[in-house]
């Protein structure tokens, strides 16, 4: 597989092929003997050009006047030197490849009408007389027949023509070349976009490790520092207790305290649970569901009223989104709703899954929950997969969750 040429490696190879088409015309127009002598200065020009092309200035404005001029100035030197170069005008579009790698579109422009003057006015003027000298060389070899021998109107009819042909070539190359530095302008664009994206991405991916870690900091603060607080309590009763003539109850606190270290104990394991890299252990979405249902009932002793039916497979980053939404909406009903009764709809439908989690729990206002990272979670698993994610809640009405989530087509 060849590998891509850049804009700027094809412009180079661009001038080259230019260059030595002018240099190989040269020879062998003193081969065939349309030059008197070997253009030795001429060649030299066109070497020079070629190195050139090597370092263009790009900084400062006086360098690359200069460097224009030192172009036109070997171009021109060859004319000057009598040497005959029948595709001189190859010459100016280099000049003009090159300025527009230095100069803005008003610069395209002036250099590219200064190479169109300069190439009329040495082809109508400076040239008459090498042109014609040229030109009857060229007829008397040939033997054209006398109808179409050289006569000044021909000759003014190839120049003008060649020169509105000169024109067009030049008005063509500066588009492409024009065409060529936007499409590397839109690559180092795009360059910097990605570059800035892959900082943002950085950025969000520490926010998001940051908010992680203040919900576990709070589920442990509100959970599990609770709980242990509940149980110390129950371990002081308890002891002061035990040495007293009242020493009988505090076997009650210290079963209480053994109650609540249990409940510690799967607190724990559930939050332990809940930052598994792999939500669904291998398994399907249907089954872990149902795992999480079955974990609900045992945990609240209520019996959810529950429909899990999905007629196709779902994609496994739709399935642990999914799931991790189901697990967050349950653990907010077990620690915060007091509900007792629950529905777990779980269905999909014309390329869309729908998720409906409720409860008749005690509600809350959504607009002063200013702490509920979980339901910032859900929202967000849910608008990384183009979905849409929707909560009503009320103090005293409960609370409702709907979820849709885009499949992607079966092939």
């Amino acid at each position: 597989m060849l590998p891509l040429l850049t804009s700027s490696r094809l412009m180079l190879y661009l001038e080259w092929m230019l260059l030595g088409i002018t240099a190989f015309t040269t020879i062998v127009a003193t081969l065939i003997d349309i030059s008197p002598r070997f253009p030795i200065v001429a060649i030299v020009c066109i070497v020079t050009l070629a190195l050139m092309g090597f370092k263009l200035p790009k900084n400062q404005l006086f360098h690359q006047i200069l460097y224009i001029l030192v172009e036109f100035a070997l171009v021109w030197l060859p004319f000057l030197n009598s040497d005959s170069v029948p595709t001189f005008q190859l010459l100016g579009a280099v000049i003009v490849i090159r300025s527009c790698q230095m100069f803005k579109l008003p610069g395209h422009l002036i250099v590219t009408g200064g190479v169109f003057l300069y190439f009329m006015c040495t082809a109508l003027i400076w040239q008459q007389n090498l042109f014609v000298g040229i030109c009857g060389r060229v007829v008397r070899q040939i033997q054209l027949p006398n109808q179409i021998q050289y006569n000044t109107r021909n000759v003014l009819i190839l120049k003008l023509s060649t020169s509105v042909y000169f024109g067009l070539i030049l008005v063509f190359l500066l588009l492409l070349i024009n065409a060529l530095l936007a499409e590397r302008q839109s690559r180092e664009k795009l360059s910097i976009a990605l570059t800035q994206m892959r900082q943002y991405a950085l950025q969000i991916e520490d926010q998001a490790t940051l908010e992680e870690r203040n919900r576990i900091a709070r589920e442990i603060h509100d959970a599990l520092g609770h709980t242990l607080t509940a149980q110390s309590i129950q371990l002081d009763s308890g002891l002061l207790l035990l040495h007293s003539p009242r020493s009988e109850e505090a076997g009650s606190f210290f079963k209480t305290a053994k109650a609540l270290c249990t409940q510690a104990l799967q607190e724990v394991r559930q939050s332990v649970t809940t930052l598994r890299s792999d939500a669904l252990s291998g398994q399907p979405l249907e089954i872990s569901i149902a795992t999480l249902i079955k974990n609900f009932q045992t945990a609240t002793n209520i019996i959810p009223s529950s429909t899990v039916s999905l007629s196709q497979a779902v994609p496994h980053e739709v399935s642990s989104a999914v799931y991790r939404i189901v697990q967050e909406a349950l653990t907010n009903i077990t620690r915060h709703s007091a509900a007792t009764e629950v529905t777990i709809q779980l269905v999909n439908r014309e390329q869309t899954l729908y998720i409906l989690i409720k409860d008749n729990g005690k509600g809350f206002n959504p607009e002063e929950n200013s702490t509920g990272f979980g339901i910032q979670g859900m929202r967000e698993r849910t608008m990384v997969l183009d979905g849409q994610f929707n909560l009503v809640s009320q103090l005293g009405t409960g609370c409702l969750i709907t979820v849709q989530i885009p499949l992607p087509r079966l092939l």
